[in-house]
């Protein structure tokens, strides 16, 4: 009897080893690791679909399935800009287990009236590139952006440009692009939408109130675009996009009109170095995997990380950058 009860407890020993071997496996040692390993909550700062909900949902995908976080979850929390996210973001002081999507948008929701600013978060990490592209239905009689260009210098105030939060990326490549054509950047009729789902809606609808011109990132229209419904007439993009039959604004000979929307993380202000090192370091574990490498490509995103004081300093700059472009665009 006594050898049997010493047989069991060595099973029962070698069961419990290898079972927390697992649990370490699973979420790179979450007891030692800290919190944000153990569950992670992604922050997108606006309503399901759009831009900033994509770089969330891509972001899940990749840590859940090479498991370098145990839980991740999303949550969104539209509104101005972000900036809506972005306080509640700095009110979670201390918290280490939430990460927030942020990019050129706020920065410029940011620049037009907010309570806070990115200063006042923990910057993570920069991620990746999109690219804005200039559209219209399929059936409108704009074939080109020259077509478009000479309507709307005949009559500026007859096409509303649609496009996301009032000051944001979209707004600012329209104001770009009215002054390249010698436009008043200040007097062009901009209709900001909640989203990219919400403006190719209007796009598509051709009710009174809807817009027939639209800017948005690519994968906004993507589906729309590849359907046949929409039409990209142009694309902000240092070159052209793989696979994408849009001509870039330097092609058409507009180079001046270059603003990318950036996307990266911040965290909440407060959360000391071990916890800031830990989620750059999720992140760094995350870019590398083959299932956000795959969405990079799918999504036609150019990578461009940066992490840490480096990423502090770029944000720094870019919101000079945005705050006077505002102002010289008469958008601020």
């Amino acid at each position: 009897m006594a050898t049997k009860l010493s047989v069991k407890a060595i099973v029962g020993m070698v069961v419990v080893a290898v079972l927390a071997g697992f649990a370490v496996a699973d979420a790179r040692d979450t007891d030692t690791s800290g919190r944000s390993r153990a569950a992670l909550t992604v922050m997108a700062p606006a309503a399901a679909g759009g831009g900033w909900d994509l770089v969330a949902r891509e972001t899940q995908a990749a840590l859940r399935k090479n498991r370098i976080v145990s839980t991740v979850q999303v949550s969104n929390v539209p509104g101005a800009a972000g900036t809506i996210g972005l306080s509640q973001l700095v009110r979670m002081e201390g918290k280490p287990d939430v990460i927030m999507v942020t990019g050129t948008v706020m920065l410029g929701g940011i620049a037009r009236g907010s309570d806070f600013t990115l200063a006042d978060t923990t910057p993570i990490a920069r991620l990746a590139e999109d690219f804005q592209v200039i559209a219209v239905p399929d059936d409108s009689p704009f074939r080109t952006l020259d077509d478009l260009l000479e309507a709307w210098k005949a009559d500026p105030g007859a096409i509303p440009i649609g496009g996301g939060s009032a000051g944001g990326v979209d707004h600012l490549v329209a104001g770009q692009l009215a002054r390249a054509i010698g436009l008043d950047p200040a007097a062009l009729k901009y209709t900001p939408h909640a989203g990219g789902g919400e403006l190719t809606i209007s796009l598509l609808s051709g009710a009174a109130g809807t817009v027939n011109v639209g800017i948005s990132g690519f994968n906004d229209f993507r589906d729309m675009i590849e359907a046949g419904r929409i039409r990209g007439l142009a694309v902000v993009a240092p070159e052209p996009l793989a696979g994408v039959e849009i001509p870039t604004m330097i092609e058409l000979g507009y180079p001046e009109v270059n603003l990318t929307n950036w996307r990266g993380f911040v965290a909440a202000p407060g959360i000391d170095d071990d916890d800031r090192a830990e989620l750059i370091a999720i992140v760094e574990e995350m870019v590398v995997t083959p299932e956000w490498q795959a969405a990079v490509e799918r999504n036609r995103w150019k990578e461009n990380l940066l992490t840490g004081d480096d990423f502090t300093a770029f944000i720094d700059e870019e919101q000079q950058s945005i705050s006077t472009l505002l102002e010289e665009l008469g958008l601020s």
